[in-house]
């Protein structure tokens, strides 16, 4: 058993954490963003100095792209500095940081997956201060694991985008609307945050310390994933493929998005399954 420190714990990963943790046997405490403020080193240092993990897993982020942009140094205080505190008392108090990342480190012009060894070139504020709390965690405690995964759905809420996530979101508009239009020139990896919590388990277990992608295998654009949605739970709904600029971003985001789990899978520690299986355990288990 060991202790683990979960932050942003009531978040759609953090939920999820929570579970797997427990379920795996350790004693897991809980923060979420009133209990510790990540850009405020004193907060970070008295919060878990109290808690005094063996493991410090991080979720917490400021994740809404579009006011990443608006307030970059609300940002980078956050995901850049709040990652470098985070990193500091973790290695002053000899525990492991679990640090989650993300893809939108890359730029997306790639048209196979991402591996660690690919170059990252953020093409927003967002994925600049998330590349920055990478390095942050990697130049200062050596016992680090950091997991950039992708288009994460969970059965928790998202607040950061208003609570759904695109399962849900799909569903409702098929009810109210009837028709429903999604993009299909942004290809992505679906990933299920109940599997990525046993991945991370899986991988805490390990002392193979360092960069790791993780994410469902396989890949396909959102409006094949509605697709996946629609089929398997049998809604019937006008679904139309929308034109490259028809909901223009506000924010520039990578259109390839699709990362390729090598580190694990060298190290013998990847336990992914194919997205749509991970997609049928979510529905599987919908109230």
């Amino acid at each position: 058993m060991m202790k683990i420190t979960i932050i942003g714990a009531n978040g759609q990963l953090g939920t999820d954490l929570v579970k797997a943790f427990t379920g795996n046997g350790d004693e897991v405490s809980v923060f979420t963003h009133s209990d510790i403020e990540l850009s405020d080193l004193d907060s970070v240092s008295t919060r878990l100095r109290e808690s005094r993990p063996d493991v410090v897993v991080n979720t917490a982020a400021m994740h809404h792209v579009e006011n990443c942009e608006r307030e970059p140094q609300k940002a980078f205080a956050v995901n850049g500095v709040g990652a470098r505190n985070l990193a500091l008392v973790a290695r002053d108090l000899g525990a492991t940081l679990m640090h989650v990342s993300t893809d939108y480190v890359f730029d997306g012009t790639k048209t196979n997956p991402y591996e660690e060894t690919d170059a990252p070139r953020p093409l927003n504020v967002y994925g600049n201060t998330k590349l920055a709390g990478e390095y942050f965690v990697r130049s200062t405690v050596e016992k680090h694991f950091v997991v950039r995964t992708s288009a994460i759905y969970g059965r928790s809420p998202c607040r950061a985008k208003g609570g759904l996530n695109f399962i849900e979101l799909m569903l409702k508009l098929a009810r109210e609307r009837g028709e429903v239009r999604v993009v299909d020139s942004e290809i992505v990896t679906p990933t299920f945050t109940a599997e990525l919590a046993r991945q991370m388990v899986r991988l805490r277990g390990s002392d193979a310390y360092g960069l790791y992608h993780a994410t469902a295998e396989g890949s396909c654009s959102w409006y094949e994933f509605a697709r996946e949605i629609f089929t398997l739970t049998g809604t019937k709904v006008n679904l139309q493929a929308a034109g490259p600029n028809e909901f223009p971003a506000k924010v520039p985001r990578p259109k390839y998005s699709v990362l390729e789990n090598r580190g694990l899978k060298t190290h013998g520690l990847n336990i992914f399954r194919p997205w749509r299986e991970g997609l049928r355990d979510y529905l599987s288990t919908k109230p």
